[in-house]
């Protein structure tokens, strides 16, 4: 989302960001601080806000908040009306703030309370689905009647929305996440020793145990080259066990948590040889969507490997980047080595790679597409709300 909201910036438009529940350290994004206005889920500010709301119109409030009592399940109803107070206030600062649109990131609770707050504010709002936020439903198809547009960054996503029975409505859009593309891209021999980069958080979906057993294979091959697990999860002391006892402690690297910036800069000095991502699928929605890691990657002219799960095909295509089927550490390993061994091969899938996300992944492009359909939402759209 941070590139996102940069790219609104930079194009002319005000935003105000709202975090749903602003908790814990600032990883990512501290710049954005000085645009975001920041309030605890239930602060005294929030409940003196929804109370005067309330006693001011209470027959719309009511109207408002009557629909999230059809929640699919009881704890999921308990989980939107915890957010009732929120919205309320939500619609105030989106009205003193004189916002043309509100537009919120995941269909959950951050969408229960976009939709309420547009409700009591009159502002048109819109949503953007990633994959959770999907498989969850949380009155989805409800959502999807209100808002004034829904996007799926990926074509997987809204198939797996039109499941859950949204219907084809006209209101949906699929317009992926988009990425900043470098200008141009430097072209450096790898050094002495090949580098794998990984750079996924550390759990299952990630599919780093089949990536540590294709590993073993290319080392028993005779491959001298190293594997960087750029990420952290809860499973990096199995991981880490596992790769002592492959025998990998020498090659496997694990990085930890890498600062976004510091992993751009591994791609601009030309550190990495090639990114690779063995995602498996567990079922009921929990696989990719499209991976921005790759994406990334693939603006920087890096060729990367990937498994068709999820939304990922929809960016590694033929042509573009390697896709093995998943949980399949040979056919991991020999991709892997045709890579190691063939230069000529990762110049082209590198520059292929590249130019595939300047057509559908600029950050640019994507900002100017989404800057439309408020636009069109509002005819007058210059000041965008964006909660998260």
């Amino acid at each position: 989302m941070i590139p996102e909201i940069h790219q609104l910036v930079r194009s002319g438009h005000d935003v105000l960001v709202i975090p749903r529940s602003p908790r814990g350290n600032i990883i990512h994004g501290h710049e954005l601080v000085a645009l975001a206005q920041r309030e605890a889920l239930c602060s005294s500010k929030v409940l003196r806000a929804a109370a005067a709301s309330t006693l001011s119109a209470p027959g719309q409030t009511s109207a408002a908040v009557r629909p999230l009592l059809q929640s699919r399940s009881l704890a999921v109803a308990v989980k939107n009306l915890t957010i009732v107070p929120k919205a309320l206030w939500l619609a105030g600062v989106a009205a003193r703030w004189n916002a043309d649109h509100i537009h919120c990131h995941w269909a959950g609770t951050t969408a229960t309370m976009a939709m309420l707050a547009s409700q009591l504010s009159g502002i048109p709002w819109s949503l953007t689905a990633h994959r959770w936020d999907i498989v969850e439903n949380n009155l989805l198809a409800t959502k999807v009647r209100s808002a004034s547009f829904v996007r799926f960054i990926s074509e997987d996503g809204l198939r797996m929305a039109q499941a859950l029975g949204i219907g084809f409505t006209d209101n949906v859009r699929v317009l992926h996440m988009g990425v900043p593309v470098p200008a141009r891209v430097q072209r450096r021999s790898p050094g002495p020793r090949p580098v794998v980069l990984c750079p996924a958080r550390l759990v299952e979906v990630k599919g780093h145990r089949f990536l540590l057993e294709a590993w073993q294979i290319l080392q028993r091959r005779g491959w001298d080259a190293e594997l960087w697990l750029a990420g952290q999860g809860e499973l990096r002391p199995q991981l880490e066990r596992q790769s002592e006892t492959l025998g990998l402690a020498a090659s496997v690297k694990f990085l930890g948590a890498v600062a976004h910036s510091e992993l751009l800069k591994m791609y601009e000095d030309g550190a990495v040889t090639a990114v690779i991502l063995a995602s498996i699928d567990l079922g009921n929605g929990l696989h990719e969507g499209v991976p921005v890691a790759l994406i990334e990657a693939m603006s920087y002219g890096i060729p990367v490997v990937a498994t068709p799960t999820g939304g990922t095909a929809e960016l590694v295509c033929p042509g573009s980047g390697l896709l093995v089927p998943p949980a399949e550490p040979v056919a991991l390993a020999d991709a892997i080595q045709s890579l190691l061994e063939d230069a000529g091969l990762r110049q082209q899938l590198g520059e292929s790679g590249r130019q595939h996300v300047l057509e559908d992944w600029d950050i640019v492009g994507v900002a100017a597409q989404l800057v439309r359909e408020f636009e069109t939402a509002r005819q007058t759209g210059a000041r965008v709300l964006e909660y998260a």
